[in-house]
């Protein structure tokens, strides 16, 4: 019981680590009130930090939410980056705006497209972003994989949110299509020569690579 105690304490710890400010505080509880789910504090840290550390430019975000993950990454990003953010839901998208004028980010660094992923990211620019996010429907994570291989450049960072589905992913037993569909992108990531991957425990399993062609 004192372990699990200890593992609660630490997790919470790191989750709080780093304080939000008032316009993410705000946008989580936008984000209760609409039903939607947010990458969490730490796993948002460690988005920015991954936008700051390759200088990225030019972002293709799955899953806009109400701006927490966008907000996080474009405050990594470099200060003339663009943040192309993808949703099915407008209501979603109109209070990711409002969070994004709140935290005092000009209109010009966001691209916010209403649609279905897998009909929009074909549209985009082979080789032409940094990094890619997915945080929507994992049983469309390979999908968004094969997506974001196309889309990064060279040394360019993709990266999934809740790929440990509820600490499902681990039993084996556990079969459902979502659990399944996480496990598999984790494995496809793993044994991806091109990509350099690294697998976190925070927002629900936040797993990230990087990208270096062979040929």
């Amino acid at each position: 019981m004192a372990a699990s105690a200890g593992m609660v304490a630490t997790r919470d710890y790191v989750e709080t680590f780093l304080a939000e400010d008032t316009a993410l505080h705000a946008a989580r509880t936008r984000a209760q009130e609409l039903g939607c789910g947010s990458v969490s504090p730490a796993g948002g840290a460690m988005l920015r930090f991954l936008a700051r550390v390759i200088e990225a430019k030019a972002v293709v975000e799955i899953g806009t939410g109400t701006g927490v993950s966008g907000l996080w990454l474009l405050r990594g990003m470099r200060p003339d980056g663009v943040l192309t953010s993808v949703d099915t839901e407008t209501e979603h998208q109109r209070a990711a705006k409002r969070t994004l004028a709140e935290a005092g980010i000009a209109p010009a660094r966001t691209r916010l497209i209403s649609g279905a992923a897998l009909e929009v990211l074909p549209r985009l620019t082979d080789g032409a972003y940094d990094l890619v996010f997915c945080d929507g429907a994992v049983t469309e994570y390979a999908d968004y994989l094969a997506e974001a291989l196309r889309l990064l450049r060279p040394g360019g960072v993709v990266a999934f949110d809740n790929v440990l589905w509820h600490d499902r992913v681990a039993d084996a037993a556990a079969r459902d299509p979502e659990t399944v569909a996480a496990r598999d992108v984790g494995r496809a990531i793993r044994d991806n020569e091109e990509l350099v991957p690294v697998l976190t425990g925070i927002s629900g399993g936040l797993l990230a690579a990087t990208y270096q062609p062979l040929g």
